[in-house]
């Protein structure tokens, strides 16, 4: 998969980027081509091999008939989880990095669920607060809305089961 300076793009785990340049460096004899992405949440810099794209899980913004089917997993009924803390974080854990939305709105919809019965652990509230932001600059950066609009379109979904869209940390 090939990306334009410019484009948006989604790092797993970390959420919305811009490709702000491309370029080439030379290790020996082996040249390197890599995208300079800089993420939107946190303006943090992050260097990205051509050759490591797919094992990053780098990709394109989410279209909009995904994000309509995220949204109805969000309004919809139960989300499976496991019990033990342990299993739930492993598991969550892989889902936030497989770089799928819909994978990490499981991630949001089971720990806000949780966070509506007891207190989470520090590490899952952390999670929590990393899967609300890859969710909203996605929704904002496919839908073309304001962040704090995407928050608002999310907090009536998930209102439909009297579950509430965490506050950031």
């Amino acid at each position: 998969m090939t990306f334009q300076v410019g484009e948006k793009v989604v790092y797993p785990n970390h959420g919305v980027g811009t490709i702000e340049n491309i370029s080439a460096r030379t290790f020996g004899t082996q040249s390197e081509k890599f995208y300079l992405l800089k993420l939107s949440y946190n303006s943090l810099t992050v260097m990205v091999p051509f050759s490591h794209v797919g094992q990053v899980g780098l990709r394109k913004v989410t279209k909009n008939g995904e994000i309509t089917k995220v949204l109805n997993y969000l309004s919809g009924g139960e989300s499976k989880g496991c019990q033990d803390w342990k299993d739930r974080f492993k598991e969550n854990s892989a889902k936030m990095q497989s770089g799928s939305l819909l994978e990490v709105a499981e991630v949001l919809k089971c720990l806000v669920r949780i966070q509506s019965q007891k207190p989470l652990s520090f590490r899952e509230k952390k999670m929590l607060d990393r899967a609300r932001i890859m969710l909203v600059t996605e929704f904002a950066t496919s839908r073309g809305m304001s962040e704090p609009d995407a928050v608002e379109l999310l907090n009536k979904t998930l209102g439909k089961h009297n579950l509430k869209f965490p506050e950031p940390l």
